[in-house]
């Protein structure tokens, strides 16, 4: 996963009793803990050019934003017992109305779109185990969006009705991404706005 992870096993409520606590954030699965590392300029600018674009393109629709901060559940969830996973995704857009897990609302359960800016630390776990919990436990979810911080690069895993994920990408300033299930477009140009790339070969 490339986090760090604690040594003490918890239950889903235990984490979120401390997690609501904490001044860092952390992700869980199946009752271990693992902080979340600090984001670089780069990947702080993304997460920003993101959140600014679909927030006004959401303005007056019946889909809503949030924020980094915001948890969401997957995976099956019993009380005392350690499974399930709680996690944070760099921009969740829910449609309809959205359905939390306790009275605390700060745990989601029927995201649409996720999107996950990627950092070196954090890329096999966003490709690999967190997305399979996803498509498997978020009937809700449409569109899983993985954005490079390293050149304009975007992903996109849609989900197909048969339950399959069709997999496409755009490359270069140039182009643009369009998330049709929330009525969106994402041009590059603006969500790499003010990030620079290394020079190739460097």
């Amino acid at each position: 996963m490339g986090l760090a992870q604690t040594q003490t096993v918890y239950t889903a409520e235990d984490y979120l009793a401390l997690e609501r606590q904490s001044d860092e954030r952390h992700q869980y699965v199946d009752g271990q803990l693992y902080a979340m590392a600090g984001e670089s300029p780069a990947h702080s600018a993304i997460c920003f050019n993101l959140i600014a674009i679909l927030g006004t393109q959401l303005r007056g629709t019946r889909c809503r934003g949030y924020s980094p901060n915001m948890k969401i559940r997957s995976g099956p969830l019993q009380r005392d017992q350690h499974s399930g996973m709680f996690s944070y995704a760099d921009v969740t857009v829910v449609c309809g109305e959205p359905r939390f897990h306790d009275e605390h609302r700060d745990v989601l359960l029927n995201p649409t779109v996720l999107v996950e800016v990627l950092s070196p630390g954090t890329e096999v776990f966003d490709r690999g185990e967190k997305f399979r919990r996803y498509r498997t436990h978020l009937e809700s979810l449409s569109d899983y969006v993985l954005v490079s911080q390293d050149q304009p690069f975007v992903e996109r895993f849609l989900r197909q009705p048969a339950g399959q994920w069709l997999y496409s990408s755009v490359e270069g300033l140039d182009a643009s991404l369009s998330l049709e299930s929330i009525d969106c477009r994402l041009p590059l140009v603006e969500v790499y706005e003010r990030v620079s790339f290394a020079a190739e070969g460097a």
